[in-house]
């Protein structure tokens, strides 16, 4: 189906790139200077903007997150059998490469005042683990920090490697600190659908400058330092092209930008949607998030059927009828199939099965205009 609202006829995405001049400019540069492998002026340039706003030494731009991630399990030293205390409300890349190694994951609930790893549940984790504990791997859910003062703290109580998986929170902050600056390993994404993106691609960012060059060193096959093709540990093809950093490079110079954007949305609708039982998905007043992705919950009472009641798959359903795309919230890590068997920690009496069942991400895209975001708001109300 097509929406034609006011002469309009086009889809409303999620969350689709958001494209400049000057991502045409770069590449166009790595065509004209025929760099189009995994070196060029564009890798470096983007990991040194990256670090610089950050705050952070060093950075390896990378094929994607996930390949970020992998590479920051084996910088932490994880594996064969080896637990990994990780996010349970959250996209399953996060967790994958700890089943490339053969590591244990272990679960950990949310809190509800940013949807995100719970310290308290974290810190009965750690406890009940011990010493079997390698590494935790906390996520900043849709552009909202966790509280990472908390569980960095915990993790170097605890003495174990704290990996930040900040895909989505590129930009954000919390207590005045730069999301992707907190673990001793920090991931980024530049996948179509985030804040910035590269059409892919991802990076680790660390003070650690030796970890940095091994993770460029494992990323382009691990190849020793003589005239001929020689190995001594396994590598991976996972160094981001200059093609992509090109495309990324141009969007970074735009980050700004797209944040105050997409604050505009999540705004948007929390003033459109105020009059219905719903709530945006929070975070603390010491957290700047990107707002990459507006959320909502509908109030207990109001979630299911009946009159002035609607759910998360009445709303979906609606929307996707007339082409506009929302998407559940993340379905919790404990109860995918993949992960059956796998401990889940929790504080607080299920805090991601609540969110998972009375949420909804709605359309955050960056083409979406104003007068189209009223329409998703309207259609969101009528289906109470």
């Amino acid at each position: 189906m097509k929406n034609e609202f006011n002469g309009i006829n086009r889809r409303i995405w999620l969350s689709s790139p958001f494209i400049h001049e000057e991502e045409r400019k770069y590449v166009r540069e790595a065509f004209d200077t025929n760099w189009m492998s995994t070196v060029g002026a564009n890798i470096d340039t983007l990991e040194n903007n990256v670090t610089s706003y950050l705050g952070c030494k060093y950075a390896a731009a990378l094929s994607s997150g996930t390949a970020a991630l992998h590479i920051s399990v084996l910088l932490a030293g994880i594996k064969q059998g080896d637990i990994v205390l990780c996010s349970d409300m959250t996209f399953v890349a996060s967790v994958n490469p700890v089943l490339y190694e053969k590591a244990q994951p272990v679960f950990v609930d949310s809190e509800y005042d940013t949807w995100n790893m719970d310290p308290s549940a974290l810190e009965y984790a750690l406890k009940k683990y011990g010493k079997k504990v390698k590494a935790v791997i906390a996520a900043d859910l849709y552009g909202v920090p966790a509280k990472m003062d908390e569980i960095s703290e915990l993790c170097r109580r605890y003495n174990v490697v704290l990996i930040e998986d900040a895909a989505e929170s590129l930009s954000a902050s919390y207590k005045g600190r730069k999301s992707g600056t907190f673990g001793d390993f920090n991931i980024l994404s530049f996948n179509g659908n985030k804040i910035i993106t590269g059409t892919s691609g991802g990076m680790i960012v660390s003070d650690n400058e030796n970890a940095i060059k091994e993770a460029k060193f494992l990323s382009t096959q691990a190849r020793d330092a003589a005239p001929w093709y020689q190995h001594s540990k396994v590598g991976y093809n996972y160094r981001m092209s200059n093609l992509v950093a090109g495309v990324a490079r141009g969007q970074f110079e735009h980050l700004e930008e797209h944040k105050r954007l997409k604050k505009e949305i999540w705004e948007r609708y929390k003033t459109g949607l105020q009059n219905l039982p719903i709530e945006m998905n929070p975070f603390p007043k010491e957290a700047d998030p990107n707002c990459w992705l507006s959320c909502i919950t509908i109030d207990p009472d109001a979630c299911g059927e009946g009159k002035g009641k609607s759910s998360p798959n009445k709303i979906r359903t609606t929307l996707a009828n007339l082409n506009i795309e929302s998407r559940p919230i993340w379905k919790p890590m404990h109860l995918q199939p993949l992960f059956a068997h796998s401990d889940y920690i929790t504080s607080n009496a299920g805090t991601d099965e609540d969110i998972f069942s009375r949420g909804l991400c709605l359309p955050s895209d960056l083409n979406m205009t104003e007068e189209e975001q009223n329409y998703v708001i309207e259609i969101i109300g009528s289906c109470f």
